[in-house]
C-alpha cells in the first residue's frame, strides 16, 4: 500500500503532527516474516454484539460492545482466517474467561461500573466470552484464554508461537486501543515483525480507532488493508508449518485445549 495514500488516522492530525511524522523517520515499512501466525483478539459477543446494529443501540444489552462495525470487521478477519487455513498457516484466537462469582474480574472494575455484567449470568443464553460463530475456531486452530489486555500476559500464546517457530504475527480483533494494542505492543517486545489489518480491528470510539492504528503505525507495525495481506498470503508455500495441531475433535485426555480474556 502507498503511503501516500489517505489513511484513516489523517482526518485527526495536524498538520505540525504530518511534518514531524515525516521528518522523524518513523512509519518506515518494517516487513512481513517467513513464517506468521493470524492472531484475532477477543471477537466475541461482548465486543461484537449478537448481531450488526448502531453501537448506542447494542451496548443496552452488552456494555461492552463496539457496533455495527464489529461486524464489518468480521468479514474482514473471517477472510483472512480463511486464506491462513489454506496456506496450512495458524489461526490463534484470544477470548476472555472469568470465575462464576466475578472474583478476577480484579483492576478491570475499577475504572467501569458496568464491568460485572461480563461475568455469565445463570440464565444468560450467551456467554459474552464466547467468539462469534461467524469467525468460530476450526478444530486445528487456537484458543488462548487471558484475562488482561494482551493475549501474552498470562497465557501460553508466546510458548505456542515458539512450538510453532513463528517470527511475525499479523493482528486482528478489538479494542484496537485496548488488546489489541497491548498484543502488538508484546509481540514488538519480543521481536516478532507485527502487521495489522486496518479493516480487520475495531473499537468504541472512532477517534480512539484511528489515533491508535496511526500509533502503532508510525512504531510497532505495518497497518495495511486486509486485502494487501491476503494478497501476500497467498504467494507463500503451503508447507510452512508441519507441525500445525492435527485438529481432532475430541483432545487426547490431560491435554488442555484453551487458556482466556476479560475484555478491553
Amino acid at each position: 500500500m502507498s503511503e501516500d495514500k489517505p489513511r484513516i488516522w489523517d482526518q485527526y492530525l495536524t498538520e505540525r503532527d504530518k511534518q514531524v511524522f515525516k521528518a522523524s523517520g518513523f512509519g518506515a515499512k518494517g516487513g512481513f516474516g517467513k513464517r506468521p501466525a493470524l492472531l484475532i483478539i477477543d471477537v466475541s459477543y461482548g465486543f461484537a454484539g449478537d448481531k450488526p446494529e448502531p453501537i448506542l443501540d447494542s451496548i443496552k444489552r452488552w456494555s461492552n460492545s463496539c457496533g455495527a462495525e464489529s461486524w464489518d470487521a468480521i468479514a474482514v478477519i473471517k477472510s483472512l482466517a480463511e486464506t491462513f487455513r489454506e496456506r496450512k498457516m495458524p489461526v490463534i484466537y484470544t477470548t476472555g474467561v472469568t470465575r462464576q462469582d466475578g472474583w478476577d474480574i480484579g483492576s478491570w472494575g475499577w475504572k467501569n461500573t458496568r464491568t460485572i455484567e461480563s461475568v455469565p449470568g445463570p440464565h444468560q443464553n450467551m456467554d459474552a466470552n464466547e467468539i462469534v460463530p461467524e469467525i468460530a475456531p476450526q478444530p486445528q486452530d487456537i484458543v488462548v484464554l487471558k484475562q488482561k489486555p494482551s493475549g501474552f500476559f498470562g497465557s501460553n500464546l508466546a510458548s505456542y508461537l515458539n512450538l510453532l517457530g513463528c517470527d511475525s504475527v499479523i493482528v486482528t480483533g478489538t479494542t484496537t486501543s485496548g488488546c489489541v494494542r497491548a498484543s502488538v505492543i508484546d509481540a514488538f517486545s519480543m521481536n516478532y515483525r507485527v502487521a495489522i489489518a486496518e479493516d480487520g480491528c475495531f473499537d468504541r470510539s472512532q477517534a480512539s480507532h484511528a489515533i491508535n492504528l496511526c500509533d502503532m503505525h508510525a512504531k510497532y507495525a505495518d497497518v495495511m488493508p486486509g486485502a494487501d495481506i491476503i494478497e501476500w498470503l497467498k504467494t507463500q508455500p503451503d508447507d510452512l508449518f508441519p507441525n500445525l495441531p492435527k485438529g481432532s475433535e475430541v483432545p487426547p485426555r490431560g491435554v488442555p485445549l484453551r487458556l482466556v480474556s476479560s475484555g478491553a
